[in-house]
């Protein structure tokens, strides 16, 4: 078996579906024991029954990560049955299809109701600190880990729309930072992969504007979306060993879309 990440304990969120999912499966066939977290249990038992059926070890924690009692949770389940948390991957997250769960949710500024505001904060921003500050707790005292956050180029470049989504990824962008700037010398290392348009539950009602030519080369230089895998080896790069000078890493993986900007 590779063993990229070898006998590391590894939280990824948003394990249900799309890119914690493909996190799960690349980091459990490079040898991490995976703990994966996100609000569906039956998506999260489809995510292990995968890791455990290619011979990976792993194990799922339902919950809610914009509440601060279930990221806790999460940390305290690891470090109970594993002794250790030695990598975050926080890729939990709600984007466009969240409208259709949560009317004006990704609306513009103008039309975004505070309520809705809060929510999508909570959900993609307060998430974020509730699961570093947590696993920071373990991660000091022992000197050692990676995290990588999952932003978007949305957190990069500004949009017509989603003004809250763009606020939440820019802030987890500079989070990425700050914390890189003050633990790269106690031993931690923070990055952040920004995804561009990925083939994923959050954009799939979108995804027949790559059918067509013209409108797909608009979007992007490679005229295609990207995979969860293509985000997930990313990841495993920033997460890994291999990459032990990487320290506030923004990593765009996006086709060339912000290379445009």
């Amino acid at each position: 078996m590779p063993d990229r990440m070898n006998n590391k304990v590894t939280i990824i969120t948003g394990a249900g579906s799309g890119i914690g999912r493909a996190c799960m499966e690349l980091f459990s066939s490079e040898g991490s024991t995976v703990v994966g977290c996100g609000r569906r249990q039956d998506a999260l038992e489809e995510t292990l029954h995968k890791v455990t059926s290619n011979g990976g070890e792993g194990s799922v924690v339902p919950a809610d990560l914009s509440v601060l009692e279930d990221a806790e949770r999460v940390i305290s389940e690891t470090i109970e049955k594993y002794g250790r948390v030695d990598c975050l991957v926080h890729a939990a997250s709600v984007g466009w299809s969240w409208s259709h769960t949560s009317a004006d949710s990704m609306n513009d500024i103008a039309n975004t109701p505070p309520e809705k505001w809060h929510e999508v904060i909570g959900i993609n921003l307060n998430a974020c600190y509730y699961m570093c500050h947590g696993v920071l707790q373990h991660m000091l005292p022992a000197a050692k880990g990676s995290i990588v956050n999952v932003a978007s180029i949305s957190g990069i470049v500004g949009m017509q729309t989603a003004h809250t989504y763009c606020s939440a990824k820019g802030g987890v962008i500079n989070l990425t930072r700050a914390m890189a700037n003050s633990y790269g010398k106690k031993g931690v290392r923070t990055n952040c992969v920004c995804p561009g348009y990925t083939d994923t539950p959050m954009i799939a009602d979108v995804m027949n504007i790559f059918d067509d030519e013209a409108v797909a080369d608009s979007m992007t230089p490679m005229g295609r979306a990207g995979t969860p895998e293509e985000m997930a080896y990313g990841c495993l790069y920033l997460a890994s060993d291999e990459a032990s000078y990487c320290n506030g890493v923004i990593l765009p993986i996006d086709g060339g879309t912000v290379a445009r900007q």
